[in-house]
């Protein structure tokens, strides 16, 4: 069976639409190639530089991101995951915050690029720092975002963005990276996005 991107408004669950593309799969691939020479660029090369993408969807942007640095460096750059749940401010009480994230690195004294999908109010950066920093004491944290969509609440910004796009406050954006039978893309919707087969 050939898989689809299906992505239901929120109406009802037998209206579905696919959205506006805002990235396809090149235009997602060029992204990241022009962010990845930028870091490196930025940091003069790959030496004492480390990536942490944020559980759930920041963690493949990473991979990519890395992966990409990998190659044109030749030297494997150490990439990790973190979860941040304990550290939001919207957490419920009583809320499983079982630390899933991986970091299978020392953070204290490295150069580190905190990956998410999607930058909007900046409480999950705010979170994600403070993930870290339980993890140790880097030399510096950048912010590399593959989407800033605007509406911040915090004074947060990304040292590294992939594309700047404007979406209304009903509206959601939705990244497809790395998801299995489905091709890398952004979108923009108005309901929730499931990569279903």
């Amino acid at each position: 069976m050939v898989a689809s991107c299906i992505f239901e408004t929120a109406g009802s669950h037998n209206e579905r639409t696919m959205g506006t593309l805002g990235l396809g799969a090149g235009d997602v691939k060029r992204t990241l190639g022009r962010m990845a020479h930028e870091v490196l660029e930025d940091n003069k090369g790959p030496d004492n530089l480390v990536v942490v993408g944020v559980l759930k969807s920041g963690f493949p942007v990473a991979k990519r991101l890395a992966f990409v640095m990998t190659q044109i460096e030749g030297t494997t750059i150490p990439c990790g995951s973190l979860d941040i749940r304990a550290f939001r401010d919207d957490r419920t009480e009583g809320e499983d915050t079982a630390d899933e994230g991986e970091i299978p690195f020392a953070v204290t004294g490295k150069r580190v690029i905190l990956v998410d999908e999607v930058l909007q109010t900046g409480r999950t950066v705010r979170a994600a720092m403070d993930a870290l920093m339980r993890h140790g004491r880097p030399e510096r944290i950048q912010l590399a975002v593959l989407i800033d969509r605007g509406g911040r609440e915090l004074p947060i910004e990304a040292n590294y963005v992939g594309r700047k796009l404007e979406v209304a406050d009903n509206e959601y954006i939705e990244v497809q990276l790395g998801v299995a039978d489905c091709e890398d893309e952004v979108r923009v919707t108005r309901g929730e996005a499931a990569c279903n087969s």
